[in-house]
């Protein structure tokens, strides 16, 4: 695969720090008090916090939008925002997380407070949501508010807008020069290796694992001697039941699949609005790779061994999950 390129996004630019107000409030004024209080003063102190509350939101939210226009905020080699991640990107996926899919999340211990470490996920759903909600899971239910740093197909970065986006969210090529990278400077990296045969699959293969390529994530795991962690999504293959596939029109657009769904094209915009299917993700107790030796990464008989392993254990809990799931949308 070839060598990813690095946009640079001026990232030497340093971060200026907004002071902090603090407003004075004077003291109160010494008074008799009543035998029985009346209930507005009770209810005073609790509003006046309300307004304080409110008054911090909108001078953060001010000091982020002069920081943007200025331009004085940070990026790292790979374009990733974390800024505009957790104040933006993930304030908008969250609703559909929580109360559109209504997520379940179970194992998020199994995922190391510091340090890095490689997710690896099965991939479903004709557009790739499973990906996203992966990353608002691990960062809002992970003691530590860890970020993943997704590796995306090479298509994500020709799409104009897209690719901005992804850029900006922590994602990167799918190769093992960046993966490794990211992994060895302690970063959370995720990574679906079934990737368009995954996620552009038939509904009637759905929640049946294709196959995981030639094991390259398993030796970036062992070079950066990182932990691998099983992940399986339950919910994503039933968002757009996939029951066609115009191949003719999808190679005219240059794209893997042409999905055909109960819906769409047949209504229009409409048919792109994705079904409220109820998630659950899951993840598995971590492999350790840091106890081989370096030359295990050119082990092609371990390689494969891991590999089949980790396919093995996420796709026994996929369906140990569907036994346990009481309805597709509840």
């Amino acid at each position: 695969m070839a060598d990813a390129k690095v946009i640079p996004f001026d990232e030497d630019r340093p971060r200026r720090r907004t002071p902090r107000r603090v407003r004075a409030v004077p003291p109160p004024e010494p008074q008799e008090i009543p035998e029985a209080p009346e209930a507005p003063e009770a209810a005073g102190p609790a509003g006046a916090g309300r307004g304080e509350g409110w008054d911090r939101r909108i001078a953060g939210g001010l000091a982020f939008l002069r920081r943007r226009i200025t331009g004085e905020y940070e990026v790292d080699e790979f374009g990733y925002d974390k800024e505009l991640t957790d104040q933006v990107l993930m304030s908008l996926l969250r609703p559909v997380y929580d109360k559109y899919f209504r997520v379940e999340v179970k194992g998020i211990e199994n995922i190391p407070a510091k340090g890095g470490a490689l997710i690896v996920a099965n991939h479903s759903g004709t557009l790739p949501l499973d990906g996203l909600m992966l990353q608002v899971a691990v960062h809002d239910r992970h003691p530590a508010q860890r970020h993943v740093r997704l590796l995306a197909a090479d298509l994500v970065f020709m799409l104009p807008v897209v690719n901005e986006i992804a850029r900006k969210a922590g994602h990167t090529l799918a190769c093992a020069e960046d993966a490794q990278r990211l992994l060895e400077a302690g970063e959370l990296v995720g990574v679906m290796p079934e990737g368009f045969k995954g996620i552009g699959k038939p509904f009637g293969d759905r929640y049946r694992l294709q196959r995981f390529g030639r094991g390259g994530f398993v030796s970036t795991a062992l070079r950066a001697g990182t932990p691998i962690v099983p992940c399986s999504i339950v919910g994503a293959e039933e968002i757009y039941p996939m029951v066609g596939n115009a191949k003719t029109l999808a190679r005219l657009l240059g794209i893997p699949y042409f999905p055909i769904t109960p819906t769409f094209p047949w209504l229009g915009p409409l048919g792109a609005v994705p079904l409220p299917t109820k998630w659950t993700i899951q993840f598995g107790e971590p492999i350790p790779t840091d106890g081989y030796a370096p030359e295990a990464a050119e082990d092609p008989m371990l390689m494969f061994n891991l590999t089949d392993q980790v396919r093995e254990q996420i796709q026994h809990t996929l369906y140990k999950l569907l036994v346990q799931r009481r309805s597709v949308f509840f």
